[in-house]
């Protein structure tokens, strides 16, 4: 670049923060000398800004990672063959009375067996699932249903296996149990950090390959159960490892943005012009219009700075897997850490809004010779049309 082109961008620089200060005779020198480079680098500003903007959201975004993972959906409870049990139990896939959501299926396992006090069920093969340490999964995710008998079970005990079935983790359910009632989905939410005893120094957290579930009853009773929606998880991924590609897309969403709302409002700003009348050019209009929205780069600038304050923000399972009710919980915690920073954007929102009506105002003066009132009234209508198709073609 040559001497002349740099001082040429550093004029055109520094005219781009002059209209915040002084807008009027900064638009006044401008078109004595109007050039496209100034709405170009507002342009690439407001990009760089809204990708700022982006990443201090995903920075502070860490979604729940689970096995079986959301593409697969809860696979172990979709499929009779992956389980067998007690002699005489009778395995069979439910597609009446199942879990609805996202990362669930459309069936659940029933065990059922006549004339029995007991009943264990038991998945093998499930891979070598990592329990331990920091990488490892913190949690076990089970629904369960018992339709009979009514009353509680005495005992209720999950196993984890860990490489052979001689070397396992026991949990005692029990106490979850007598809170919870039959008939009804039953949702557990198991630490794995707590509450489990080891029958061998064999077993090992870092290895789990199978799980059985068993219950028993005092007396003997025909013994239906279902269950559904298993899962390991706990494990929180940050979204800061996509930021490439959600950069990617936001850059080009913003130059959209950028380009719609530059192209529609100086448009319309012209065509009402000329309906009134006025002696007016396209081309400084345009110019005039796309320096007036450095209003969209320092909108963005704040926007960025606001939500990067933010605490971190957990999606976990029962965000995301779309079971009725589930997410709408999970959604008020989030909103709860968000409000004072979305409250905050609004008002910036607001703001920005108000001063880019006058800065067009003042543009539409520049280049009419109306009044005051008819300037600003042009700009308004202007604004808000151009917002409107803006909304129509990307959908905000």
């Amino acid at each position: 670049m040559g001497e002349h082109e740099q001082l040429s961008t550093y004029g055109t620089l520094k005219n781009i923060f002059k209209v915040i200060y002084t807008p009027q005779k900064t638009f006044k020198e401008i078109s004595q000398n109007p050039k496209y480079i100034g709405p170009i680098l507002i342009m690439i500003l407001f990009i760089a800004a809204n990708i700022g903007y982006v990443y201090a959201i995903i920075s502070k975004t860490y979604v729940e990672q689970t096995l079986p993972t959301a593409e697969q959906l809860d696979k172990w409870t979709e499929n009779a063959t992956l389980w067998t049990g007690t002699s005489g139990i009778i395995i069979k896939e439910n597609f009446v009375d199942y879990i609805n959501g996202t990362y669930y299926g459309n069936r659940s396992m029933e065990f059922s067996i006549n004339n029995s006090k007991q009943i264990s069920m038991q998945l093998s093969a499930i891979g070598f699932i990592n329990c331990s340490g920091q990488d490892g999964y913190k949690n076990l995710y089970l629904r369960i249903k018992w339709i009979s008998p009514e009353d509680n079970p005495k005992n209720a005990t999950i196993y984890l296996f860990s490489a052979t079935p001689s070397d396992y983790f026991r949990y005692n359910l029990t106490d979850e149990y007598s809170n919870l009632t039959s008939n009804v989905w039953n949702n557990l939410t198991i630490s794995l950090a707590t509450g489990w005893l080891s029958n061998s120094a064999d077993a090992n957290w870092g290895n789990i390959t199978g799980l059985k579930l068993e219950f028993a009853w005092l007396n003997n009773s025909n013994i239906t159960l279902l269950v559904d929606g298993l899962f390991f998880g706990g494990i929180f991924k940050s979204e800061a490892e996509n930021a490439t590609s959600y950069m990617l897309n936001f850059s080009i969403v913003s130059f959209m943005q950028f380009t719609i709302r530059w192209v529609f409002l100086g448009g319309l700003l012209y065509v009402i012009a000329k309906g009134f009348r006025a002696k007016t050019a396209w081309r400084p209009l345009l110019i005039l219009v796309g320096f007036a929205l450095i209003t969209m780069f320092i909108q963005a600038v704040l926007n960025a700075a606001t939500f990067s304050t933010l605490p971190r923000l957990d999606y976990s399972l029962k965000f995301l897997g779309g079971v009725n009710g589930e997410p709408e919980k999970a959604y008020d915690t989030i909103m709860e850490k968000t409000f004072l920073a979305s409250q905050i954007s609004g008002y910036v929102q607001i703001a920005m809004l108000v001063w880019t009506i006058a800065l067009c105002a003042i543009v539409t003066r520049l280049s009419t010779e109306f009044s005051w009132g008819k300037s600003f009234l042009i700009a308004t209508v202007a604004y808000f049309a151009a917002t409107l198709a803006q909304s129509f073609l990307l959908g905000f």
